[in-house]
C-alpha cells in the first residue's frame, strides 16, 4: 500500500522531470541556434525567446520592472522571504517554491543564483529615434565580455546615462550573466543593438549629439573635448578599440590621460570615469 512518503518521492521525482525536460528545451533551442549559424535570420542574431533571469539584485529589478514580462519563477522558500514577497499567488506570474538543487539544473554550473531565477521575455528595444531628449548616452563598439557591458551598464545608470547602444553581432544579449553582472542595472536602461555601429553614430550625430571616441592617441584629453548638451561617448574593445569605420564616423576623438605609471584601464573602469567627465560637463 502507497505510504504519505512514497506520494511525496513520486511528486518530487515528477518536479524533476519536469525541471529536466525545460532544461532540455532550453540547451536544444541554444544548440539549434549554434547549428543554423549562430540563431540568425539572413545574416542576423536574433534574440532569444527566453531568458533565465537570477540573483536577488537581478529578479527584484525585473519584478519592479513594469517593461519587463515574466512568465515563471524558481524560487527558495529563503530567498522568497529575502525578496520580501509575502504573498506569491499575488504576482502575475506562476511562482514554483523549489530546494535549491533544482534551480541548480536550470543554471549554468557556475551560476550564483542565491536560490532565485526567473523565466523571462527579453525588453523591447527602444529606436534611436527616442533618445534625443537624453543628454548622455554611452556607445560601446564591439565589447564581447558580458561582465564588462554589466559592469559598465552600473556604471552608466549611477551616472544618468540615457541608454547604451551595441553592435547586434560581437556584442552580448540579453543574458542571466550579463544581468546579474548589472546587477539590476539592465531592468533600469535602455540596452540598443544595432546591425550597423556607424550608421547608428550618424543618427545619433544627427540628433544633434556630439559623438566622442574614446581613442589613446586622441588629440585632446576629453575634459577639453566636451562641447553642447548631448554627449554620446563611444568606447571599443579593449586591446583593439575603436575600429577604423567608427573612428571615421564619430564627431570627435578623445584621450583619457592618466599621470600614474599604468596607462590604461579595463574598459568598464574607463567608461566610468568617462561618464563623470560627461556628466560633471552636463551639470555645468
Amino acid at each position: 500500500m502507497p505510504t504519505m512518503s512514497d506520494d511525496k518521492s513520486d511528486a518530487r521525482k515528477e518536479r524533476d522531470r519536469q525541471f529536466a525536460k525545460r532544461r532540455r528545451a532550453y540547451r536544444d533551442a541554444k544548440a539549434a541556434q549554434v547549428s543554423s549559424g549562430g540563431g540568425q535570420t539572413k545574416g542576423r542574431p536574433q534574440p532569444p525567446e527566453h531568458v533565465f533571469l537570477y540573483g536577488l539584485h537581478t529578479v527584484r529589478a525585473a519584478i519592479d520592472n513594469p517593461r519587463r514580462t515574466i512568465d515563471r519563477m524558481h524560487v527558495t522558500r529563503n530567498a522568497l522571504a529575502r525578496l520580501e514577497i509575502t504573498d506569491p499567488d499575488a504576482l502575475p506570474f506562476p511562482v514554483e517554491i523549489v530546494p535549491p538543487k533544482a534551480i541548480d539544473r536550470l543554471l549554468s554550473a557556475d551560476a550564483i543564483h542565491q536560490g532565485v531565477a526567473v523565466e523571462a521575455r527579453p525588453l523591447a528595444p527602444l529606436p534611436i529615434s527616442e533618445l534625443s531628449d537624453s543628454p548622455l548616452l554611452l556607445v560601446l563598439d564591439q565589447i564581447t565580455d558580458p561582465h564588462n557591458v554589466g559592469a559598465i551598464m552600473r556604471s552608466a545608470v549611477a551616472l544618468g546615462a540615457g541608454a547604451i547602444i551595441t553592435t547586434l553581432r560581437h556584442s552580448p544579449q540579453e543574458s542571466g550573466v550579463l544581468a546579474k553582472s548589472a546587477s539590476g542595472a539592465l531592468e533600469l536602461i535602455p540596452h540598443i543593438q544595432v546591425v550597423n555601429l556607424a550608421e547608428a553614430i550618424e543618427e545619433l550625430n544627427g540628433l544633434g549629439f556630439q559623438t566622442i571616441g574614446l581613442d589613446s592617441e586622441g588629440p585632446a584629453p576629453l575634459e577639453e573635448t566636451f562641447e553642447g548638451q548631448r554627449i554620446a561617448l563611444v568606447l571599443g574593445a579593449e586591446g583593439k578599440g575603436l575600429r577604423q569605420k567608427t573612428r571615421l564616423t564619430v564627431k570627435a576623438l578623445a584621450r583619457l590621460d592618466m599621470p600614474g605609471a599604468i596607462k590604461s584601464l579595463n574598459v568598464s573602469n574607463a567608461a566610468a570615469i568617462s561618464l563623470y567627465a560627461a556628466r560633471k560637463h552636463l551639470d555645468g
